[in-house]
């Protein structure tokens, strides 16, 4: 198993790709500036769930055949959760699956979903032709929400360490993480960090998915990509930022987007 710290990271890591500006010899830690990330995927499914279910099976299987990371991720989570006592019946068995797929250290999905839920959102186009995980994406929301609802108005203090990238942001700015962010109730996961960013966040959005991941022994809390924060404290010193982030509210340029269909006829 990865270092806690490490595994926390991984669905930032993404970013060290984008930031084609520091050569790989630079010696600087690249800095980045927070935002509501407008091409991620935000998509919330608000009043068209069954719809979207409907139609998951045949979504699922096709994306098997098209994305061999997501099929064999999906396979490997079925054995883990065999392994397991029953779980609680607030998800769904095809949830609680993804939920693990997601979580699993090899294959590293997490990695390839997060950096497509960041750009997906670019465009419907992009989304509807270029997305390999709209089932991935539709279960891990919802799972998201029904495990919101079983506590609601429920927030975490939770923390997040990201490796090599400094993050900045402005006291008062309202900024998302635009992908589904791990943090951790455990402090010590994110402090250990010589170059990044640790983030200090109260999530109301997030919920604790330790019955179904991968990493049972840990206490991690997972954000999704609409949750919006505001900034309320940003210190950078050094290698070093520190960034504390209170939960606002929900905010998705999508909704139901599968359902639209192709705007131009040919899916």
């Amino acid at each position: 198993s990865l270092p806690a710290m490490e595994h926390l990271a991984l669905g930032l890591v993404w970013l060290l790709g984008t930031v084609a500006s520091v050569s790989p010899m630079h010696k600087e830690v690249p800095i980045m500036e927070m935002d509501m990330v407008p091409n991620s995927f935000d998509d919330q499914y608000l009043g068209c769930s069954e719809m979207m279910e409907e139609k998951l099976q045949e979504l699922n299987y096709t994306e098997f055949d098209t994305n061999e990371i997501y099929a064999v991720a999906w396979k490997e989570a079925i054995t883990q959760l065999q392994g397991r006592m029953s779980q609680s019946s607030v998800l769904q068995p095809v949830q609680a699956i993804a939920l693990m797929a997601y979580t699993l250290n090899d294959p590293p999905l997490q990695k390839e979903f997060n950096a497509a839920v960041h750009e997906a959102g670019r465009s419907r186009e992009e989304y509807l032709h270029n997305f390999q995980f709209k089932a991935l994406h539709f279960l891990l929301t919802k799972a998201l929400h029904a495990l919101r609802d079983v506590q609601p108005h429920h927030c975490y203090h939770v923390y997040l360490g990201v490796v090599n990238i400094i993050f900045t942001a402005q006291p008062g700015e309202i900024v998302r993480f635009g992908m589904f962010a791990y943090s951790s109730l455990d402090k010590m996961h994110a402090e250990n960090i010589d170059k990044g960013t640790i983030f200090s966040v109260e999530t109301c959005y997030g919920v604790l998915i330790r019955d179904f991941s991968f990493f049972q022994d840990e206490d991690e809390v997972l954000i999704p990509p609409f949750e919006t924060f505001k900034v309320t404290r940003m210190t950078h010193k050094g290698n070093r930022s520190h960034i504390e982030l209170h939960s606002q509210d929900a905010y998705s340029n999508y909704n139901c987007e599968f359902l639209k269909g192709d705007v131009l006829g040919d899916g």
